[in-house]
């Protein structure tokens, strides 16, 4: 990859990129980081990613680097209660239940966390989020099940609230 085609793929994926960053680390500060982070790396690895396959690339970097960040922070941190607060159904407006799914989501492990976020809210098909991920469709698809009977579980009592 040369300079141009770099500036080609920055410019294309900077915003894709930083909102994947920001949903998976609920952190503006921290999917700045991230994503420059990915930069940095696509630029000293210039030479041996192809330009075909850059996006993948940058999104693996980027699942990788969010990983590493949310382990070094779970170490220099003390681990908070995960429990979903109890509301009574007077307290839940749109607002709080975007809260709860948030959460939800925030809570599952890394790879189910990016393959909700890449399937559901960036649409990317089961093939594409197996390349960013380096996992097979089948596991994708195993996975996001897996994912989704983890939020509706957590989100169970949900709809008996309102």
């Amino acid at each position: 990859m040369n300079r141009r085609e770099y500036n080609i793929v920055v410019q294309d994926l900077s915003n894709q990129l930083f909102g994947f960053a920001m949903r998976f680390m609920r952190s503006s500060d921290d999917a700045k980081d991230a994503v420059q982070d990915v930069f940095e790396k696509l630029w000293v690895n210039r030479k041996k990613v192809e330009f075909e396959k850059a996006k993948a690339w940058m999104y693996t970097t980027a699942h990788n680097s969010m990983i590493n960040t949310i382990n070094r922070n779970q170490r220099m941190q003390l681990l908070g209660n995960e429990n979903i607060p109890e509301k009574s159904s007077a307290d839940f407006n749109l607002f709080e239940k975007n809260q709860v799914v948030d959460r939800a989501v925030s809570i599952l492990p890394p790879v189910q966390k990016s393959i909700i976020l890449l399937r559901d809210l960036e649409g990317y098909s089961y093939e594409e989020i197996g390349n960013i991920l380096l996992l097979s469709p089948s596991q994708v698809k195993v996975y996001l099940f897996r994912a989704r009977n983890k939020i509706k579980k957590q989100l169970k009592g949900l709809t008996q609230l309102t």
